[in-house]
């Protein structure tokens, strides 16, 4: 419409509108009307008050309301005029304040005129300024605040779509947790889990943010449990970067001493699992069928159903398992040290976070606590399911070497423990000594009646063995060197030994098992023990074998001692007959040392001691009840050769002493304690008999094959050899073992062990009198000597030089006893003792015999008293050819009595007195001989009555 001026716009003004003028007319009538204040004041106030009221009255409706029912026109008019003049009066009075304020309204009109004015120009200016501003809100703002704006949105949806982002990762972590968990990088999963769950706090806010909260949550605890599996391998096969793994997640989530906790619970339940699947595995095998019985039996039951077959191989794998469960927990003890010594040189560089650092000492002192403590609970539970497993099964009827394998197994064992933590083991010594003692009776009444079997069948030949055999040399005697090195177990370990500063821990630590003992380790070994006697062909050598080989009654394992040297190779052409015989003859009057003499049984003698050596190496305290045993070998085997071949009581009784003191004693010791002699008398006998009985042996008796009685053979001289020098032999390496019996005795029981040396072992030696004395009684004609000389005349008058047939015939005897016993060295080599004492007993008796027979003489000159020194001294030069044996035994028995003849009567009294060597009847002769010569009756006399009173003690 434009702008119009101000002074258009005053024609716009509404109040002067409203204001309306009077008419001259109306003016008239009020000029008309009394002009008398007064009196028009009253006429106002004539005037009803309902004029006053408000503008909504209605003036006219309420004068015709008032109008009464019968209308007067003079009534009418006289009030109408009345109400005129009330109008007059009220217009007269409005006129009046009219023209009163007309100067002031006037000036006040001008006011509001100049006020409408001011008011349109304002308008106009406001009006411009408008349009001014819409014109700029098109051109700049609105466009510049779009952008803006715009902007900011873009913010808030790039945050938003960041968080969507991140929610999405957080939607799909489940995903990359089961991969993470599948590869085992627990590490990783747990602190993907953890930034999770930092990351979900963030964006609380989101409903979707709450469930998954709860799911990671649920997710951390289902990782715990799978650490917790992870953590339950380590038990069985320790694997250094699985266990690393599992260590530093359970760091993360501040675990550690939970983890040591439960680690130490898995290894109790490993160990239970472990024995109780092998066993039942074993059992199941046995058993044959599915039956799930067997898997709801207690353990110890489960062990009592193992069958004799299975308990060896089952016992093995029971160890080895057990060996995997405490080398887990070594290397796993060996991982903390590492960990441990890595830390604390870490710590040592960055001495930052002091908090941390000691709370991180404190946990590794708890796991080093923990962990020392936890080796002897381990180890206890170790030796209480072997302890069990040992005492399900009896023992007693166990093969040797089967046992052997079993205290071998249980030794290595008890060699663990102490180097695991250092026990004692006394659990398991308990019950293996208990299963031992109960095995090693039977075992060793089974032997003995062995013994006495082998003993019956022995027929006393020479058992090839090379000059330089040692027992050492003995599969059963391999442990004695191989005892030397702790980490070697007491049999079947190589001889190349590691050295004992290397634990079993140590040595199998990357592998192996020190429970993997070969079965055929002994079949590797060798014993090269056999002579090889050079025979000129495979017969000769077979024949010289078929003692061996032919005899049913040898069990297999002395068989294969025997076998070893029969390999089949070509004989050796370079030997001749005359090394040959070289080698055969016999030693007796050279002192070169030649192979030991010995026999089959003496050979299973002596390894029946390596094996109860071996026991008692393994069990030391059951040592007293081996060393024992092995006595009672010892024993039972010299009291054979005795009755064999030594005991003869017409011999006994000639006072010579033959057996030492020492000797019977030991004897009959032997024959009260071990002999069984009732054992023909009453073969029924009482229950308590029988008991008493147990422990002993019946007497052996000697091979129907041995032939004592034959003259050629000088009365079985080769079996005697080898009967006597094989109990020394046997003695011998009883002497040898001293040491090693003595350092594993207890101390309260070596006086046993000793008294066994100094009275059993050393009198072996002292049996080759009684035993050679036989011989040399047997092997001369005494009888026929006493013969020829009661021929010759003593009381011959003249000095006589030719010695008497007598001497001849007894010097033909020797000649002839020395081709025999050349003979027997063909056979068997005769040791230098041997062949000393033979001739010692022979020389002894001949002299004995040429006494006796001067005895006999009835009549006897001095001439015939010089014959008969002339006798014995030809019958000494001769013999002194013979034998080397200096000086001559009973020589001065012979001379003495000789010259006896020769003394006056006084000095025979005191000879009689010194010299009771003689015999009663000796000596009398010897009175009786002098009577006449120089010695009258009366002298007689109290000669005779001297020679009374010497014998009548003897009575």
């Amino acid at each position: 419409k434009g702008l119009r001026s101000p002074q258009e716009s005053v024609n716009d003004l509404s109040p002067i509108e409203s204001f309306r003028i009077p008419t001259k007319e109306e003016l008239r009538e009020q000029h008309e009307e009394p002009t008398d204040p007064q009196a028009q004041q009253e006429i106002i106030n004539s005037i009803e008050e309902v004029y006053f009221s408000n503008d909504s009255f209605d003036i006219v409706k309420y004068e015709l309301e008032r109008l009464p029912p019968v209308l007067s026109l003079q009534e009418l008019e006289e009030y109408r005029d009345k109400l005129k003049q009330q109008q007059a009066a009220v217009s007269k009075k409005v006129a009046d304040l009219i023209l009163e304020k007309q100067p002031a309204y006037v000036e006040e009109l001008e006011r509001v005129t100049s006020l409408q004015t001011g008011l349109q120009l304002a308008a106009v200016i406001c009006t411009n300024g408008r349009r001014h501003l819409n014109i700029a809100k098109e051109g700049f703002t609105q466009t510049s605040l779009g952008l803006l704006a715009n902007q900011r949105k873009r913010q808030l949806l790039i945050g938003l779509l960041k968080s969507l982002r991140t929610i999405k990762t957080l939607q799909r972590t489940d995903v990359r947790l089961s991969e993470m968990l599948e590869e085992e990088d627990y590490p990783g999963a747990i602190q993907l889990c953890l930034e999770c769950q930092k990351a979900a706090s963030t964006f609380k806010h989101y409903s979707c943010i709450s469930e998954l909260n709860s799911k990671l949550q649920d997710t951390l605890e289902q990782i715990e449990e799978q650490l917790d599996v992870a953590l339950s391998k380590i038990c069985k096969n320790f694997d250094i970067n699985h266990y690393t793994k599992v260590q530093q997640a359970y760091r993360l989530l501040g675990k550690t001493q939970t983890a040591m906790d439960q680690l130490h619970m898995h290894f109790t339940q490993a160990i239970h699992n472990t024995v109780f699947q092998v066993v039942l595995g074993y059992v199941e095998l046995c058993a044959g069928n599915t039956d799930t019985k067997f898997q709801k039996l207690q353990y110890k039951d489960l062990c009592t159903h193992i069958t004799s077959d299975s308990y060896i191989p089952c016992l093995a794998d029971l160890c080895k398992a057990l060996w995997e469960v405490m080398l887990s927990y070594y290397r796993t003890m060996q991982w903390h040290e590492n960990h441990d010594q890595d830390e604390a040189a870490v710590v040592s560089s960055d001495g930052n976070n002091v908090i941390g650092t000691e709370e991180n000492s404190f946990d590794r002192n708890y796991v080093k606590k923990k962990l020392e403590h936890g080796l002897s609970r381990i180890w206890q539970d170790v030796q209480l399911k072997v302890k069990t497993y040992l005492l399900g099964t009896d023992l007693s009827n166990f093969k040797y070497d089967d046992f052997i394998f079993v205290l071998d197994v249980i030794s290595r064992l008890m060699q663990v423990g102490e180097e695991f933590c250092g026990s004692k083991s006394e659990v398991l010594q308990e019950s293996i000594r208990k299963q031992s003692v109960n095995y090693f009776k039977t075992y060793h009444r089974t032997r003995l009646e062995e013994l006495r079997m082998f003993l019956e069948n022995e027929t006393w030949e020479l058992c090839p063995v090379k000059s330089s055999f040692s027992i050492l040399q003995l599969h059963e005697f391999k442990f004695m060197e191989q005892s030397r090195s702790p980490s070697v177990s007491p049999s079947k370990q190589p001889a190349s030994a590691i050295s004992a500063t290397v634990t079993l821990f140590e040595q199998y630590c990357n592998g192996g098992n020190p429970f993997e003992i070969q079965a055929d380790s002994k079949d590797d070994e060798t014993e090269d023990v056999l002579a090889s006697n050079g025979y000129e062909s495979d017969e000769q050598e077979k024949s010289a074998y078929q003692e061996y080989d032919s005899d049913s009654d040898v069990p297999e394992e002395l068989k294969r001692d025997y076998v070893d040297e029969q390999t089949g190779d070509a004989p050796i052409k370079s030997v001749s007959r005359e090394t040959l015989r070289s080698r055969k003859r016999s030693d007796y009057n050279l002192s070169k040392v030649n192979a030991p003499i010995l026999t089959n049984t003496t050979l299973n003698v002596v390894r029946l001691v390596g094996k109860y050596m071996q026991m008692m190496n393994i069990l030391k305290p059951i040592a007293f009840d081996v060393i024992h045993f092995m006595s009672q070998l010892f024993d039972y085997y010299l009291y054979a050769v005795y009755t064999f071949f030594g005991r003869n009581d017409t011999f006994e009784s000639t006072g010579l002493g033959l057996s030492s003191s020492r000797l019977r004693t030991t004897l009959n010791r032997i024959q009260e304690s071990l002999i069984d002699l009732e054992v023909s008398a009453d073969p029924s006998g009482t229950l308590t008999a029988a008991e008493e009985r147990k422990e002993k042996v019946p007497s052996p008796h000697l091979s129907h094959l041995v032939v004592l009685t034959s003259g050629n053979s000088l009365y079985g001289l080769a079996e005697r050899v080898v009967a006597t020098e094989s109990l020394v032999f046997l003695a011998e390496q009883f002497e040898f073992l001293q040491p090693h019996l003595d350092a594993v005795m207890p101390a309260a029981k070596k006086p046993f062990l000793q008294q066994f040396y100094s009275q059993t072992v050393s009198t072996a030696s002292e049996l080759r009198k009684p035993v050679y004395w036989i011989v040399a009684a047997k092997a001369i004609d005494y009888e026929q000597m006493l013969l020829l000389m009661a021929n010759v005349k003593w009381d011959v008058k003249e000095i006589m030089s030719q010695h008497n047939v007598y001497v001849d015939a007894l010097l033909k005897e020797f000649e002839e006893f020395n081709r025999r016993l050349n003979e027997v060295s063909k056979r068997v080599r005769i040791p230098l003792p041997v062949s000393n004492i033979l001739w010692e007993h022979c020389i002894r008796l001949a002299n004995r015999t040429l006494v006796e027979g001067y005895a006999n003489v009835k009549k006897c000159s001095n001439e015939g008293r010089a014959l008969m020194q002339l006798d014995f001294q030809q019958f000494l030069m001769k013999l002194e050819k013979l034998t080397d044996i200096r000086p001559i035994p009973d020589k001065e028995f012979v001379e003495t009595y000789i010259k006896a003849y020769y003394l006056t009567e006084n000095d025979m009294e005191r000879w009689i007195k010194e010299h009771r060597e003689y015999s009663t009847k000796q000596l009398t002769n010897l009175v009786n001989v002098c009577l006449g010569s120089h010695i009258n009756k009366k002298a007689r006399q109290k000669l005779l009555a001297a020679i009374d009173d010497i014998d009548r003690p003897k009575r």
